[in-house]
């Protein structure tokens, strides 16, 4: 269980700084008016977004290796906390200060991932069944038509939208990586076949880039405020619902009031800390 406490805390801290370095990058690259996957291209040719999109490849890796002794519910809270990693990221990286409030949420996330921490059961990831995988498959085409619609909203409104798909959307990432993780099993055959043959990991590969494209453009329609507030929302509550009620986690014997007290707080918090996502953007030196 502390391995997957260090490998989920990994994963918070290559989030919370690769969201700094993307949103710095996004805000110098040529804004568009509706979704357009071209901008994921544009961003490519920025050092601070591959390197952003570096750290959350490794931060994801991370996860599927908290995900082996975690129940979902409680690595999502974890991951959660990474825009308390922003903040913290966000005065070397950006120049902004922390002021009292901040500290004081920060506090409170740390509070609340102790609960969820101690709370949690160890336990072996158990395997999603077929139906409810297609379900999840589902959720990520529907997703996809939404994030299509949703990229003509422009301005706050439209930085909120997008950010709470790009936060369903990593959730969706989130529940198929759970279940593809129960299903590692065997050599590297028969772990190759059941990729191939699971609905997950279709649901993973549509899910991931929808929600690449949708936070990169929320990130241009708003402040990272705006865009990350409901992308953790999302991607936190969702895996966590679906953790809970089919994936058969559940807390150690008595600490479920912790385990909910301490996931409310955690996210809460974290969602609180997001007024302070806001990154100012550095003096350009003839790159993204």
């Amino acid at each position: 269980m502390v391995a997957g406490l260090v490998c989920a805390a990994g994963t918070s801290l290559c989030y919370g700084i690769g969201s700094v370095l993307q949103g710095v990058a996004a805000g110098h690259a040529p804004a568009s008016t509706r979704l357009d996957p071209r901008l994921l291209l544009r961003l490519m040719r920025a050092w601070r977004y591959v390197l952003g999109l570096f750290l959350d490849g490794a931060g994801f890796v991370l996860s599927l290796v908290a995900l082996r002794w975690l129940p979902l519910y409680a690595v999502q809270s974890v991951v959660a906390s990474f825009l308390a990693v922003t903040a913290v990221a966000g005065v070397f990286l950006a120049g902004t200060r922390v002021r009292s409030r901040e500290r004081s949420a920060l506090l409170v996330v740390v509070l609340g991932l102790a609960l969820v921490g101690l709370s949690a059961a160890p336990e072996p990831a158990r395997a999603l069944g077929t139906k409810a995988q297609w379900l999840v498959l589902a959720a990520a085409l529907l997703l996809a038509l939404v994030s299509v619609v949703s990229g003509r909203q422009q301005g706050r409104r439209g930085a909120w939208v997008l950010g709470g798909v790009a936060g369903l959307a990593f959730g969706v990432v989130a529940v198929a990586a759970r279940a593809l993780s129960s299903s590692w099993q065997g050599d590297l055959l028969a772990r190759l076949h059941a990729l191939v043959g699971s609905p997950a990991s279709y649901a993973l590969l549509l899910a991931a880039p929808v929600a690449l494209m949708t936070y990169a453009t929320a990130l241009q329609r708003g402040t990272v405020v705006q865009a990350t507030a409901p992308l953790v929302v999302g991607e936190t509550v969702l895996p966590a619902v679906v953790g809970l009620t089919l994936l058969g986690d559940h807390a150690r014997p008595g600490w479920g009031p912790a385990a909910a007290a301490g996931f409310v707080l955690a996210v809460g918090a974290a969602v609180l800390l997001s007024r302070f996502g806001e990154v100012s953007t550095p003096p350009s030196d003839g790159q993204a």
